[in-house]
């Protein structure tokens, strides 16, 4: 009986699904000039500057990968 109902609904298009044009908030709070000056900046993320800190821990995240591709290549 849950089969038949369910079927029916599906044949009687009940469950239309999402909207087929979808909307964002910041294309409809700013005008389309705003958003095409939007640049992003990796080393300004979210007005966050990489400081010295964040820099060294980079380096050092490519020295471990580094050091570890070199074990595995030459022992």
């Amino acid at each position: 009986a849950d089969y038949n109902q369910l079927g029916f609904n599906l044949r009687s298009n009940i469950f239309q699904g999402g909207p087929l044009e979808s909307r964002s908030l910041m294309k409809d709070s700013y005008t389309p000039d705003i958003i095409q000056k939007a640049i992003r900046d990796p080393k300004n993320w979210h007005g966050r500057r990489t400081d010295e800190l964040g820099k060294w821990h980079q380096k050092n995240a490519l020295n471990l990968n580094l050091q570890k591709a070199f074990e595995d290549k030459y022992g």
